[in-house]
């Protein structure tokens, strides 16, 4: 990727915004436009190598490598490996349930709240199964819903003492 179309726009609208300025100004913009120049590459392959980390989060066990090769950045993307099924065993039966919720349908966005351990946890597990963090709580959520629900056994009449609270009738 070349980085020099970029930096040379940067400068073109600095040269603009200087004329508005006068001849001094742009005198000072031709100065540090030289002097800029490393600093805006350096901050185009600081914005290039957060973009490339996020995307090998949800990418994992695949990943993306920013390289800089020569003053130019370039890409690298290692896809998740792929399981080939034998040729001769019979394909393996999916252990996951079919869902009962269409996954192509129109997404909607939620926002959840939960506690640091428990967040911890989920990106683990997904990691391991090789997921998003996103498609593991998409698939949870639906294997939750798919599996038959129980109902809670009737409390017996009288108090309860559970860990934090009292239930019950009082007198």
């Amino acid at each position: 990727m070349d980085l020099t179309s970029y930096v040379s726009n940067l400068g073109r609208e600095f040269a603009t915004l200087a004329e508005a300025g006068g001849e001094q100004s742009r005198a000072l913009v031709e100065r540090l436009t030289g002097s800029l120049e490393s600093a805006i590459r350096m901050t185009l392959l600081d914005a290039l190598s957060a973009a490339a980390g996020e995307i090998t989060r949800d990418l994992a066990p695949g990943s993306v490598e920013l390289r800089l090769r020569g003053r130019d950045p370039e890409f690298v993307v290692t896809p998740p490996p792929a399981d080939p099924a034998p040729a001769t065993a019979a394909p393996a039966p999916d252990p996951e349930p079919a869902p009962a919720f269409a996954e192509d349908g129109p997404a909607a966005r939620i926002n959840v709240r939960m506690p640091e351990q428990l967040k911890a946890a989920i990106e683990e597990a997904a990691a391991k199964e090789g997921r998003s963090v996103n498609a593991w709580l998409v698939r949870a959520a639906t294997a939750g819903l798919q599996q038959p629900s129980h109902e809670p056994a009737a409390e017996p009449r009288g108090a309860k003492r559970n860990a934090q609270r009292f239930t019950g009738w009082v007198r």
